[in-house]
């Protein structure tokens, strides 16, 4: 048994069974070892950060990580984007990357680069192994750092020579640790927090505390005492839909952010962060939350939130009674014109029963909340690291942890090209993934941002760089071009009607919405 072979078998046996892969020379022993152990499923991407991110969105849905196998420091750093995505969602995958025979290493080949240097800021784990021997209890490591809690992105760098040389076996990978629980005293001191002026606090969650679980715990909560519970601006993964508590996100927007948060004296962060901009702009503030508002954190990443919210609720005496009713918008099929309303109201109507909602529309999405409370029960899933090209690939990947799930990928015109390649794993894998892509031919956030920074009047040149035209994007073309069925609407009623084929039909479909 080589290297390369008593890894895999170290990963099909640690619980890790998928790997998203785009190999290169350096890897060809590991890409033999795959197609010789039985019990990993291999997905090709066409793009590293397809790979990246397809793991992202596996973790996602699954909870548990998948593998990539990228190529060398230059396979890794297209990678890294999504990886980037992936860390901020805090979403656990073990990498393997490809490096030079140990000896070829010197002698400074073209691809030769400092690997675990490019790995570093988006990994919470590094090691490159230094002989075949080591290389599956590296692995078991790494299996172990992805699966810690909270998970972790772990790379290990796979010299060829460590691959192709006799190994001794299987590692066995150490045993998870128990989830940490919570803080008793933080739970006792938002209740006291509670107790004396709910009616200017915010309950911020985010994570383990969005589950079905968590958001029952955080109505009751809100209804016993009168608490206003939001989320962050984006969220890894949240429960949505009819019968769950439906809660507001912090708006993206500096402007619609601080009026909304003016009137609290005090914040309890269940997993989340303080309040911040996305980014500067001339005259406005970083923090979003009033001068002297108090923030407590209730837990952490990687802490039991349920479990906290839980005891504190039982330490209110909330309980399923103090469930205030929700006023929810109407579902109605829109007619007429495409435009952010009508849009919103067509995908709510057509969100089937337990979807999974991957979103990066940006522009065009701000106004999706509302409606699609009244969906269907669904997850809402949401880029956490701003990194375009997120949302293909992590619906390739929740699609293929979720396989008797429907996936709906909602996409601007701009971010959908950085990652366009992942309808051809869709198309290969036969996965149940709807695309939306939203057609306006323009950056429509960075045209947005330029007013807000005060850049002044965009010239000629600049709009030129903000414009998705000439020629203009087909995305019918484009996915077709890649085995994917697709068609291009114009109106409501025909994007109605091309919705409701998409989610009845098994397999990828795209929709242009052409705005």
């Amino acid at each position: 048994m080589n290297g390369a072979e008593s890894l895999v078998r170290t990963l099909v046996a640690g619980g890790v069974d998928v790997c998203f892969t785009n190999p290169g020379t350096s890897e060809m022993h590991f890409v033999a070892a795959l197609d010789k152990v039985p019990g990993m499923r291999c997905v090709l991407g066409l793009f590293e950060g397809i790979v990246t991110g397809a793991a992202d969105g596996y973790f996602r849905m699954k909870g548990t990580p998948a593998s990539t196998l990228l190529h060398l420091g230059p396979g890794l750093a297209n990678g890294l984007a999504n990886l980037h995505n992936a860390k901020k969602a805090h979403s656990g995958i073990v990498n393997i990357v490809g490096q030079h025979a140990t000896y070829h290493i010197g002698y400074n080949a073209p691809l030769t680069s400092d690997i675990e240097g490019l790995a570093r800021p988006m990994s919470s784990w590094v090691r490159t192994s230094p002989d075949a021997k080591s290389v599956a209890v590296d692995g078991a490591a790494a299996i172990a750092a992805a699966k810690s809690a909270p998970p972790q992105i772990a790379t290990l760098i796979l010299p060829a020579d460590t691959a192709w040389n006799e190994a001794d076996g299987i590692a066995e990978v150490p045993a998870e640790k128990q989830r940490p629980g919570y803080s008793p005293q933080a739970v006792d001191t938002a209740a006291k927090i509670l107790h004396g002026d709910a009616a200017h606090t915010l309950l911020l969650i985010t994570g383990s505390a969005l589950s079905e679980q968590g958001l029952v715990l955080a109505e009751r909560i809100a209804g016993k005492t009168g608490c206003t519970g939001m989320g962050q601006t984006f969220h890894p993964r949240m429960a949505r839909g009819r019968g769950r508590f439906s809660i507001n996100r912090i708006p993206y927007v500096i402007e619609q952010a601080l009026p909304i948060l003016e009137k609290f004296r005090h914040i309890v962060l269940v997993e989340a962060n303080d309040p911040v901009a996305f980014f500067a702009y001339p005259n406005k503030p970083s923090l979003l939350k009033p001068e002297g508002c108090d923030v407590h954190r209730m837990t952490a990443w990687g802490e039991n939130s349920v479990a906290a919210l839980e005891a504190l609720a039982g330490a209110l005496h909330a309980s399923a009674k103090d469930v205030k009713p929700q006023q929810l918008q109407e579902l109605v099929k829109p007619t007429g014109a495409l435009n952010f309303t009508t849009i919103a109201q067509a995908i709510a109507c057509a969100i089937p029963e337990n979807a999974i909602m991957v979103d990066e529309s940006v522009t065009t999405g701000r106004g999706f909340f509302p409606p699609t409370a009244a969906a269907a029960p669904h997850d809402w899933l949401q880029n956490m690291g701003g990194s375009i090209g997120f949302s293909t690939p992590v619906a390739t990947g929740a699609a293929i942890a979720c396989p008797d799930r429907k996936v709906i990928c909602m996409v601007g015109d701009g971010s959908a090209m950085y990652t366009i390649q992942s309808l051809w794993t869709q198309a290969r894998e036969g996965l149940n993934v709807v695309t939306i892509v939203f057609a306006n031919r323009i950056y429509q956030i960075l045209r947005g941002e330029f007013d807000n920074v005060g850049a002044g009047e965009p010239g000629q040149r600049a709009q030129d760089m903000l414009k998705i035209d000439r020629p203009t994007l087909d995305f019918v073309a484009l996915a077709k071009g890649m085995g994917v069925p697709g068609r291009a609407v114009t109106n409501a009623d025909e994007f109605n009607k091309a919705l409701a084929e998409a989610v009845a039909e098994p397999g990828p479909r795209l929709i242009e919405v052409q705005m």
